[in-house]
C-alpha cells in the first residue's frame, strides 16, 4: 500500500465502463484501482472490506438505486468520499445524491484529467461537480423561499402519503375533499421537486420532513 497515493473503488455495470476508469487509474501516478464492482450487492458487502479512499458510484445499478447504496455505505464508512458518476443530471437525482451523502457528483463525459482532478479535489475536502450541475445546485438556492416551504396543512397530507394512505382516506381524516387533496398534493410536488408519489416519499423520509 503507497501511503502517497489515492485508493478508488467504483461500482458501475457498464463492463466497457468499469475497464475504462480502472485502466484510466492504474495508468495514472498517484492513483490506484481498489476494486471494481458491478451491482449495489457486491459493493455493499466488499467496499467496507477495502481500503478505499474515493468510492465513483453510478446512480442506475441493476439491484438498486446507487443513492440508495451510497446512504447504506455511508452508515457503515462515514469517512469515504463518494463522488457520483453517472447519466444522470436531473435536479432531483443530484439532490437525493448529496443528502445520500454524496460529496461530488460528476457526468460520464467527464474527460479523464477532469476526473481525477475531481477525485484529488474530493480528497482535500471540496465537493467536486460537473459545471452545469453546479449551476443547477446554485439556481436552487436562488428560488423563492415560499415556493420551498409546506404549508401546515400540505404537512399533514405528506405525512399520510408517507403512511400510506390513498386520496379517499386522506380526505376523509382531513374532512376536505379528494379534489382537495389532489391539489395540495400537486403543490407538495412542486416544492419538492418531484413528478411521483414514491418520490415525495423517500425525500421526505431522507430529509427527515416527516417522523
Amino acid at each position: 500500500m503507497n501511503p502517497d497515493s489515492i485508493y478508488v473503488a467504483l461500482v458501475e455495470d457498464d463492463p466497457e465502463i468499469r475497464q475504462l476508469i480502472r485502466l484510466i487509474l492504474e495508468g495514472s501516478p498517484g492513483f490506484c484501482c481498489a476494486g471494481v464492482f458491478e451491482d449495489a450487492a457486491s459493493a455493499l458487502k466488499k467496499v467496507p472490506e477495502l481500503y478505499a479512499d474515493v468510492l465513483l458510484m453510478d446512480i442506475g445499478l441493476p439491484d438498486m438505486s446507487g443513492i440508495d447504496c451510497v446512504s447504506l455505505l455511508k452508515e457503515q464508512l462515514p469517512g469515504l468520499d463518494i463522488i457520483m458518476l453517472t447519466v444522470q443530471e436531473d435536479q432531483e437525482s443530484v439532490f437525493q445524491s448529496l443528502c445520500a451523502g454524496a460529496t461530488g457528483y460528476l457526468v460520464k463525459e467527464t474527460p479523464p484529467a477532469e476526473l481525477l482532478a475531481a477525485i484529488e479535489e474530493a480528497r482535500r475536502g471540496g465537493a467536486p461537480m460537473s459545471s452545469h450541475i453546479a449551476r443547477k445546485v446554485i439556481q436552487s438556492f436562488h428560488q423563492p423561499k415560499s415556493n420551498s416551504e409546506l404549508s401546515e396543512r400540505e404537512m399533514q397530507v405528506l405525512r399520510m402519503l408517507c403512511d400510506g394512505h390513498n386520496y379517499k382516506t386522506i380526505a376523509e381524516a382531513l374532512f376536505i375533499s379528494t379534489n382537495t387533496v389532489k391539489a395540495h398534493i400537486k403543490h407538495i410536488y412542486k416544492k419538492m421537486q418531484v413528478n411521483t408519489r414514491a418520490a415525495a416519499v423517500k425525500k421526505a423520509l431522507r430529509n427527515r420532513l416527516v417522523d
